[in-house]
């Protein structure tokens, strides 16, 4: 399919299933706890709320605190149309996507470190240094994950890699793919602030890391930085599930029967993978601060493996 029509799907089906996602994770979360729990589409609706309200903007705040929205979001829906839901719609795939996706995740992250700090508000300050320990830990896992799943498909272009996934039919039973996707499992849970690394159902001084850089913001700056989270959830989880689960060598029909399939085939990995991650954060605890790194570095290792496996075995 023609790239001009890849991006308008690409941008409806994101932003219509990004705010479900959420909306899945927190009914299993509710269920595991014997609570009826919010709708699953509850997002949709606190969005529309906050899209309607004033924003309310703190005196000693810069242009930094007003443009971080709104570049915060720009930034993660072009890092979001790099990862193509179906591969049988053909986006402009160029070499370093998955490179240039790392990155433009780090540049909305270091805004909205800024932003925190910006409101001289201690518990922005404190929400910035924590995401960016963070996101330094586990950023040399991401780029050999990336590597070692750009050395099998000999490119760093996404859409080549899902390619390259779809040839193999079923990537996990290889050892390379197994340990790729466990190390890329931790990331996402990091990277989306989600239990052990985060809790973002809590306020609390202890456990706030996303929740404390985005607490000065209300109205439609507010909506526009949760919106922009969940994206950001859905990007990463969409790259894990057709990377590592891939379906569309199993679609034998053509044109828009085909990629109509390839959707919902897409859709139902999506809802799998979410109520996987609900089940991890209900089978889990909060770690400290101070045990962080340790999650950081099994997520190292088995990245690190997947890498030393394509050589042994892979190549």
């Amino acid at each position: 399919m023609h790239s001009l029509v890849y991006f308008p799907i690409q941008i409806l089906i994101i932003l219509l299933l990004a705010p479900l996602v959420n909306g899945i994770i927190k009914k299993v979360k509710a269920f595991s706890q014997k609570r009826t729990g919010a709708p699953i589409f509850q997002m949709y609706f606190d969005l529309y709320k906050l899209m309607k309200k004033d924003v309310v903007i703190s005196q000693t705040s810069s242009w930094i605190y007003h443009v971080t929205p709104y570049l915060v979001f720009g930034a993660t829906m072009a890092a979001a149309l790099l990862v193509p839901v179906s591969t049988l719609m053909a986006p402009a795939s160029f070499p370093g996507d998955a490179i240039m996706l790392i990155y433009i995740f780090a540049l909305s992250r270091f805004f909205m470190m800024l932003s925190g700090l910006d409101t001289a508000s201690t518990f922005g300050g404190m929400g910035s240094s924590r995401e960016g320990m963070i996101s330094s830990l586990m950023e040399p896992s991401m780029l050999i994950s990336f590597f070692t799943i750009g050395l099998i498909s000999r490119s760093t272009s996404i859409y080549n890699m899902m390619n390259a996934s779809n040839s193999l039919e079923l990537p996990l039973v290889q050892p390379v793919y197994l340990m790729i996707f466990l190390a890329f499992l931790i990331i996402i849970i990091a990277e989306t602030s989600r239990i052990p690394v985060d809790d973002p159902a809590t306020h609390l001084e202890l456990t706030m890391v996303h929740e404390a850089m985005i607490l000065e913001y209300s109205g439609r700056h507010l909506a526009l930085m949760e919106l922009s989270a969940v994206i950001k959830q859905l990007a990463l989880i969409t790259f894990l599930v057709n990377i590592f689960l891939p379906h569309d060598h199993l679609i034998f029909l053509s044109g828009a029967g085909a990629v109509l399939l390839s959707l919902l085939f897409y859709v139902i990995k999506v809802i799998f993978l979410a109520i996987l991650i609900a089940f991890i954060e209900v089978n889990t605890v909060k770690l400290r601060l101070f045990s962080l790194p340790n999650l950081a570095a099994l997520s190292f290792i088995l990245s690190f493996l997947g890498f030393i496996n394509y050589f042994l075995l892979g190549r």
